[in-house]
């Protein structure tokens, strides 16, 4: 794959799945592995049917592991899968039903940066999103524990740190028996938006997101009351900003989907950013709020994080403030992890936080104990 193609081709979802789910896509929605984009783009990577069959070429695996994350490229590897296409996808579904509501701009076609133009070179960086989307990673039925979380990548409202804090985040989520959601929201930040202040339009995609899943909970096996938001870095100011602006829709109502609350039931934030006035000042910005009826809230950052404009401050006034207007949180601080650590494995402590938090759930009455029944509804 060259340099050339990356960056003409837009790009629709990029993935792998471990484990074969059910099938739940919706017709309008086409169904593909790995890198789904322009044919220009996809071919030599995968060719598919006009009926939805995918013929995978001989090189696929390969070229597969050469574009993957390295977390990615290990866990094939570990469990030496053969074919990765006999593996389900998660399902696509879009965020708006025709035009995108408060977009504004002209920002080209939606693409992956090539490596030379990445932010950083662990992570699939896509830009140029102006049609956002979930990506739904069902569980396996058996597991299902009906709790539902929509994951927010991270990427300075600039791009979208797409694997490492998007699907593989969901792979985690699923393998708990919880239904991993990646919103791929709109980026990078339109005319008129400075890199001071957090993107506007974001957050008109993560409110219609948790009415989405709550209006389909049924369908997908979800309980609507279990429902929450995680996000990374940037992600997870918008998951905060979800979590406490669910009383002030940020957008009109289009359909019947509009009538469902867009109130998480809890919300997980990694190393977020955009939470104070100044990187260096302790004084929530004048645009968080914390209103009644704001759920729990789990905050997680390391204390080596030199990010600018995420701070390991960022978190703990975040989590005064939740102690101040009396809603349950808990904040976690490792030593070491600086930013972006995601959930992939390593040597140090920060990556005991996935646990710490499935834990977390477990507390809050929003995940089965190992009696298998939730301990609260």
């Amino acid at each position: 794959m060259t340099s050339a193609s990356v960056e003409d081709s837009r790009v629709d979802q990029v993935f792998i799945s471990r484990r074969k789910q059910p099938s739940r896509g919706d017709s309008e929605t086409p169904i593909s592995y790995g890198i789904q984009g322009r044919e220009s783009f996809s071919e030599g990577l995968l060719r598919q049917s006009p009926v939805g069959k995918v013929e995978p070429p001989s090189s696929f695996n390969s070229l597969l592991m050469k574009r993957l994350s390295p977390f990615l490229a290990g866990c094939l590897s570990l469990f030496a899968i053969p074919n990765v296409c006999a593996l389900e996808p998660p399902q696509v579904v879009p965020v708006w039903p025709q035009e995108t509501v408060g977009d504004h701009g002209s920002i080209g076609a939606e693409r992956i940066r090539a490596p030379e133009d990445s932010p950083t070179k662990d992570a699939i960086w896509i830009t140029r999103v102006s049609r956002p989307t979930l990506s739904v990673f069902h569980p396996a039925e058996s597991s299902n524990t009906r709790v539902a979380i929509i994951v927010c990548p991270g990427g300075g409202y600039w791009n979208l740190a797409w694997d490492k804090e998007g699907t593989e985040v969901a792979e985690w989520l699923q393998s708990i028996g919880i239904t991993g959601i990646v919103l791929k929201y709109r980026v990078p930040r339109r005319p008129g938006e400075p890199e001071p202040l957090p993107a506007p339009g974001p957050l008109l995609d993560a409110q219609r997101a948790v009415r989405i899943v709550r209006s389909r909970a049924a369908e997908w096996e979800i309980d609507p009351e279990r429902i929450g938001i995680m996000g990374f870095s940037a992600g997870g100011h918008l998951a905060i900003m979800t979590a406490t602006s669910f009383d002030r829709p940020a957008y009109a109502a289009l359909d019947a989907i509009d009538e469902q609350s867009c109130r998480p039931n809890f919300a997980i934030a990694a190393y977020p950013g955009y939470i104070l006035t100044r990187p260096d000042s302790s004084e929530l910005a004048d645009y968080i709020r914390i209103p009644a009826g704001t759920g729990p809230m789990f905050l997680v950052h390391a204390s080596d994080d030199e990010e600018p404009g995420a701070p390991p401050e960022q978190s703990v006034a975040m989590y005064l403030a939740l102690r101040r207007a009396g809603v349950p949180a808990e904040l976690h601080i490792y030593a070491n992890g600086r930013h972006g650590f995601g959930v992939r494995p390593s040597d140090l402590p920060v990556a005991q936080w996935p646990a710490r938090c499935e834990e977390w759930l477990v507390q809050q009455g929003f995940l089965a104990r190992a009696t298998g029944t939730p301990s609260k509804p």
